[in-house]
């Protein structure tokens, strides 16, 4: 019994703390290599929590509501300044910060948005409506609160050579959790192992013969993976080749393991509850745009050829009201903006239902309504992206409406 009690101790300290957060135990399946075609899609969903202001990042640069509702942060039309929108359609400009890491995605056709759209979930709570989106299920039916959208999604692409998920998060996300075994993997601070060969091997005797073994092994396996790449990146970064630097290093490192073997992907980040001092062309909320242009402008580097066949989607749990708030904040709001970027897509548009942004067209007389809903939206690029039919489509967001893309991909 005290030995028993010490390997369950040992495993509990050792491996869940180390091993675990390279890779989480319960998708510990070795992924070698592929031998995928180098033309099979990439996805990569990235979701911003803490819901960021749709307002600042897509500014409706038509509307002097706009304008009126936001004394303070508001950013200034079109024009020769600096601190002004970038220009993209004669409704819409984009957050000045962007200029040099997403705008010319977007000029060379790389790069789009989806404004007013988002969940029908009206809680305006950060937790249950990211639940509801990782979920994909309608909140009025039986929810199955073990299943994610991107673990069904994964399980319709499983057929022919087998499509390989990966979360790179320090715990498997809910998006990413079902049927499908999916491991997990943080990169945001991979450096060397705190369990060594020695220690490695002295966990994996444990579970031999065991109905684990298969899994402990991998598992090792993967994270060794991961850090001869980081290994290979710090000596590369040593001479001022990358930067080390928030999200842009970490998505290097994303597109490195999404070039081969992962080719569905998960990613969050926060940071975006802009209730104080939210700021306009600069200040807090600039200074996060900034950071993720950046690092979604090195991923599509890092993706070199690859880039070709991948699609990104970025999408926040809701928007924020429309008129600032006494702080010079923005507070919760319902409709947001989707990104969707990569190789593969028809940029360069602002599309979906829109309506003129007025006091007359908010939703409940504070924020933007949800006239695009995301299921629709992402259906419609799993649709275009592996082919995927109306049958498999419910399987993965249960009950939904239909799939529309508007010819993005």
């Amino acid at each position: 019994m005290e030995s028993r009690m010490h390997r369950r101790l040992f495993l509990n300290t050792t491996l869940r703390t180390s091993v675990a957060a390279t890779l989480s135990l319960p998708g510990l399946a070795l992924h070698a290599a592929s031998d995928r075609s180098a033309g099979s899609p990439r996805f990569l969903f990235v979701f911003l929590r803490g819901g960021l202001d749709a307002a600042s990042l897509l500014v409706p640069t038509s509307s002097s509501f706009y304008y009126e509702a936001r004394p303070d942060i508001a950013i200034a039309k079109p024009s020769s300044e600096l601190s002004s929108a970038l220009p993209l359609t004669a409704d819409w400009g984009l957050h000045p910060v962007l200029r040099d890491s997403l705008y010319p995605l977007f000029r060379q056709g790389e790069l789009a948005f989806v404004p007013l759209s988002g969940t029908g979930d009206l809680s305006r709570s950060h937790f249950e409506t990211q639940d509801s989106i990782e979920l994909g299920q309608l909140n009025n039916a039986s929810i199955n609160y073990g299943s994610g959208f991107l673990n069904r999604l994964a399980v319709q692409l499983q057929g022919g050579k087998p499509m390989l998920p990966m979360a790179f998060t320090d715990q498997l996300p809910i998006a990413m959790q079902g049927s499908l075994r999916v491991p997990n993997t943080s990169l945001r601070n991979v450096s060397k192992p705190s369990v060594d060969a020695r220690q490695s091997s002295v966990i994996a005797s444990m579970y031999k013969g065991s109905h684990l073994e298969g899994s402990v092994q991998s598992g090792f396996a993967v994270r060794d993976q991961v850090v001869r790449e980081m290994a290979a990146e710090m000596d590369a970064a040593s001479r001022g080749a990358i930067t080390a630097k928030g999200f842009e290093l970490e998505a290097r490192r994303i597109a490195r393991l999404m070039r081969d073997p992962y080719a569905l992907g998960f990613v969050d980040i926060g940071g975006w509850d802009t209730h104080v001092a939210q700021g306009g062309a600069t200040g807090y909320l600039a200074s996060r745009l900034d950071e993720l242009g950046q690092g979604l402008a090195a991923f599509s580097q890092e993706m070199g050829s690859q880039w070709g066949n991948t699609v990104v989607v970025v999408m926040s749990e809701f928007g924020r009201t429309l008129r600032q708030n006494g702080n010079r904040g923005t507070d919760h709001g319902h409709g947001s903006v989707m990104w969707v970027l990569g190789g593969a897509i028809r940029g360069g548009q602002v599309v979906g239902e829109q309506v003129p942004i007025n006091a007359k067209t908010l939703f409940q007389n504070r924020d933007y309504p949800v006239l695009n809903e995301y299921r629709s939206v992402l259906g419609g690029v799993f649709k275009r992206l592996w082919g995927l039919n109306d049958g498999q489509l419910h399987h993965v967001f249960p009950g939904y409406g239909g799939a529309n893309d508007w010819g993005l991909v």
